[in-house]
């Protein structure tokens, strides 16, 4: 499981990077604990007689993971997003990861990750039920997946804004593209400006995506929040002899 664990980590999910100060923070997708609670799950409550392997798929905007195995009779996925008894479908896995240490609590698996989304400040994972088996769905956070994006960007430092942002909030009127954008600043190169422009001032807070649901469409457009205009009107007065 913890080769599993990560394997994901290392080479499929991309860490967004941010700095408090000179301290380099990483912010994963997925959060560790959710998707190794997920992983942990899926092992105990598979139907190994199935001989169908526990499905994990990574994409640009979610992490899939597909289990054979199948609810107690008269559960639905309500009651096992809310408090329940456990009643793992392999006992004796269940068992070996307790002594283990690997399970703190019986029953709380579903609730642990949510927990866990929630206090990442990433979505709650959605479950689905089929007679094929269940699956759990982790969608990724707007920023994580912006279109085209390297996830390292540069946070604020000491309270003020990098003037690269600066720069950008200045330009940015009404609803623009990242072309638009990045040709009123006049520049050529897309990786720098999404780089030391674009992700800094989301990350920042100061613009936000049009269709923040659907990151990577065609018709994605940028505009201030009420945080950039507050920005660019205190960058006016501060220019103003």
């Amino acid at each position: 499981m913890e080769r599993t664990i990560d394997l994901l980590r290392t080479k499929y999910l991309r860490a967004a990077i941010r700095y408090e100060g000179i301290q380099r923070v990483e912010a994963f997708p997925v959060p560790e604990a959710a998707l190794r609670e997920a992983v942990l799950n899926a092992v105990i409550h598979k139907d190994y007689a199935r001989g169908a392997p526990i499905q994990i798929s990574v994409y640009d905007n979610t992490l899939m993971l597909w289990n054979p195995g199948e609810l107690p009779q008269h559960w639905t996925v309500a009651k096992l997003k809310g408090k329940h008894a456990s009643h793992p479908f392999n006992p004796d896995i269940a068992n070996a990861f307790f002594r283990a240490g690997q399970i703190e609590a019986w029953g709380r698996g579903i609730e642990r990750i949510v927990e866990a989304c929630r206090e990442a400040g990433t979505p709650a994972p959605d479950l689905r039920y089929e007679p094929t088996g269940l699956w759990l769905e982790f969608r990724f956070p707007a920023l994580a997946v912006a279109a085209g994006a390297t996830p390292e960007f540069a946070g604020e430092v000491a309270g003020e804004v990098a003037g690269e942002v600066a720069r950008l909030v200045v330009v940015c009127r009404g609803a623009m593209t990242r072309r638009a954008l990045r040709e009123a600043l006049r520049l050529k190169g897309d990786d720098n400006f999404r780089r030391l422009y674009l992700l800094p001032a989301l990350a920042a807070g100061l613009i936000e995506m049009t269709l923040p649901d659907k990151p990577n469409s065609r018709l994605q457009k940028y505009r201030l929040t009420a945080a950039g205009r507050q920005r660019v009107a205190a960058l006016r007065t501060r220019d103003t002899p």
